[in-house]
């Protein structure tokens, strides 16, 4: 598996080797002892799948203070922009947003620390999610910041008149509301 450094601290692309013959492909997708050699310190306790169709725009969602999760995230099926937002403080890049295309295509995961908000847009007809969660969902401990805030200004690669949002996640606050709070 490569490692692939972002311009935010602790957060990865990772990049599993896949194994093609004549039967299709295999890839071992997690591994603790190939985590553990790569320097990556994570105990996954939870997996989360979602479906969506094409224009689907999910988060971005956070964890609060001692429920913080980190994720591995992966495409199965179709293609997403998935981004995460630097959430920590103390971090030269608080505040910034790095995406990534994932597939099931290219087989490339995102791997983001605790501290950061996330979220993804479906980008083909339908795309099939899967993330593993060091950390146990805490309803109370739910964050989350509007996915059209001016000031991220993410270009999630949909037109915002095409985009299926949740209402919950349509009345989501801006950055700068919240920004003191975290």
């Amino acid at each position: 598996m490569n490692k692939i450094a972002t311009p935010i601290e602790g957060l990865f692309v990772l990049e599993p080797k896949v194994h093609v013959d004549t039967r299709g492909h295999f890839v071992e997708t997690f591994n603790q002892r190939m985590f553990d050699s790569l320097g990556l310190d994570y105990h996954f306790v939870q997996d989360n799948e979602s479906f969506s169709h094409r224009g689907s725009l999910r988060g971005l969602h956070f964890q609060k203070g001692t429920s913080a999760q980190a994720k591995l995230v992966r495409a199965v099926e179709g293609e997403i922009l998935d981004v995460a937002v630097d959430l920590r403080k103390d971090s030269p890049t608080f505040g910034h947003s790095f995406a990534q295309h994932l597939s099931g295509k290219n087989k490339l995961q995102l791997l983001i620390p605790r501290g950061f908000a996330h979220g993804f847009s479906v980008l083909s007809e339908t795309a099939r999610v899967i993330y593993k969660c060091d950390g146990f969902y805490d309803a109370k401990a739910e964050g989350g910041i509007h996915f059209a805030d001016p000031d991220l200004n993410i270009d999630w690669l949909i037109p915002a008149e095409e985009a299926i949002v949740s209402p919950k996640d349509q009345r989501l606050p801006k950055f700068q509301e919240i920004r003191e709070q975290l």
